[in-house]
């Protein structure tokens, strides 16, 4: 069973989101919960709420594993700087947002099944 949660206009840019989400895109939830609890990001504050929410969606239950993580980006808010034009004229400029979608299964995926039958292979060559 897949479970799914989407967080909409994050107010990080995608960029930086991105790098927090590629460093816990291969570990277990509760692993990467963890992990972000000490990352110096400020997004990682973000991605674990993200992720405790998918937790709470799927009502804790063991053996899940992420499917994917996306962090795409939202709308973006146009603002001016007043006074770095000079003469009295604003500069604008653009602050980005971002959504992240979580899906999480608790279905094995056929990558471990392919690493589980290597490692008996393997085991039998060797005794």
């Amino acid at each position: 069973m897949e479970y799914m949660t989407i967080q909409k206009n994050i107010g990080h840019s995608p960029r930086k989101m991105r790098l927090v989400a590629d460093m816990v895109r291969k570990m277990r939830p509760e692993q990467a919960l963890e992990v972000l609890s000490f990352t110096n990001k400020a997004a990682a504050i973000d991605v674990a709420k993200a992720i405790k929410t998918v937790l709470a969606n799927a009502g804790q239950k063991p053996g899940l594993v992420f499917k994917s993580i996306e962090v795409n980006e939202a709308m973006k808010l146009k603002r001016y700087r007043a006074g770095t034009a000079g003469r009295g004229r604003g500069r604008p400029y653009v602050k980005k947002m971002s959504q992240i979608k979580i899906i999480v299964t608790d279905e094995i995926r056929d990558e471990t099944k392919k690493l589980s039958l290597r490692k008996e292979k393997n085991s039998k060559l060797l005794f």
